[in-house]
């Protein structure tokens, strides 16, 4: 099922009363699910993500806008008649019930033509059950259960409807670390399994990332970017994205341009052909660092963390923004934490350039790129 967002808005009143405009949660969100795909809806807490799942859950009205789903107009329809599965993060469940009755109340409400026969109801509990691999704990309750088994039982009651989209709200929060990997694998499993058209919200990156067809990043009720997740990911359109995500986080650098060559402070670090001359903000990715004694990137020395075939090195540069530079290297590379500098050469793809003022992406050409990219602001 297709899910068409156009021009979508969502205010809300203003708390402070000496404020008369309104709060907007949302603002012109347009963007289309296509029919059997995981969406990601990413970005910070107050972003407007969950407001968004909420005004297709039809839990919120919009202010402006409609919703689709394939053809049909659902902005006015009700949420019982929409056809969706809504999975909440702290899982509400009927802690009185049996996982098997916790999964077979939403069929127990159907009224004509889709009301089903007990044996049909108890069919159909037992296929999501398979599904979701809880079909041992059908007559636990939800305190004999781990959180992992609570969130499975919660998307078994989503999916026990046969939706025609299926929400999730921040389902993997208030999991541990372990479980949350676990969990998410088995979302994505299960999503592929069924061929649901599927929303997640999430704040967590590495989450959207990992089980995501496309991803949506938002920033205060607008889309920043959206995309397939590793392409967004190489290919930021601004600061912000670049900053949000990818694990260690970008690093950030005050530098110029001058006749065609990129500066952080002194060092005069990479060609970048079709930049005027300027100040900018640099970002490069932790992997973006080459140790090389020639290397025209010099950083005092912090230490050198070794993570198996990985080491992380940490350094400091009077033009970084953050307090260290983390750079990933392979550990087989020969760096002394007792040295006082390292020096770095730069791969040219990992090394982005944007607007000291509005932020955006200032592309550049440089021989060692194999694909040359457009210039321009």
């Amino acid at each position: 099922m297709k899910v068409v967002l156009q021009n979508l808005t969502k205010a809300f009143p203003n708390r402070n009363k000496k404020i008369k405009e309104d709060f907007i949660a949302v603002n012109d969100f347009t963007f289309t699910v296509p029919d059997g795909k995981l969406i990601g809806l990413l970005g910070p807490s107050g972003c407007g993500k969950s407001t968004t799942l909420y005004m297709i859950s039809g839990l919120q009205k919009p202010t402006a806008g409609k919703i689709y789903f394939g053809d049909d107009d659902v902005t006015e329809l009700s949420t019982e008649n929409r056809g969706i599965g809504l999975v909440f993060q702290n899982y509400a469940l009927y802690p009185h019930m049996t996982v098997k009755q916790n999964i077979l109340f939403p069929l127990q409400n159907l009224k004509g033509a889709d009301k089903l026969s007990k044996q049909e109801m108890l069919e159909r509990a037992t296929e999501v059950a398979k599904l979701v691999q809880i079909e041992e704990l059908m007559d636990r309750k939800p305190s004999e259960m781990s959180g992992g088994q609570q969130q499975r039982v919660a998307i078994a009651r989503a999916l026990v409807k046969m939706p025609r989209v299926l929400l999730l709200d921040e389902p993997l929060s208030n999991l541990d670390a372990r479980l949350r990997l676990q969990t998410r694998e088995e979302i994505r499993r299960i999503q592929r399994e069924t061929g649901i058209t599927t929303i997640f919200v999430t704040h967590d990156q590495e989450e959207a990332m990992s089980i995501s067809d496309m991803i949506v990043v938002m920033k205060q009720g607008v889309i920043q970017q959206t995309g397939k997740p590793q392409n967004v990911y190489d290919d930021p359109t601004n600061l912000f994205v670049a900053k949000f995500l990818g694990t260690p986080p970008i690093n950030v650098f005050e530098g110029k341009v001058s006749g065609g060559k990129l500066y952080l402070g002194d060092d005069c670090v990479l060609d970048v052909g079709g930049v005027d001359d300027k100040d900018v903000w640099v970002g490069i990715r932790p992997e973006g660092f080459i140790v090389s004694n020639n290397g025209p990137l010099v950083c005092n020395l912090s230490s050198v963390e070794v993570m198996g075939r990985d080491s992380s090195i940490v350094s400091t540069h009077s033009a970084s923004a953050n307090p260290v530079i983390r750079s990933i290297v392979d550990s087989d590379l020969s760096v002394s934490s007792s040295d006082k500098t390292v020096r770095y050469a730069l791969k040219p793809h990992k090394v982005f350039i944007f607007n000291k003022e509005t932020e955006e992406r200032i592309y550049f050409t440089n021989p060692a790129l194999t694909n040359k990219t457009k210039t321009g602001e």
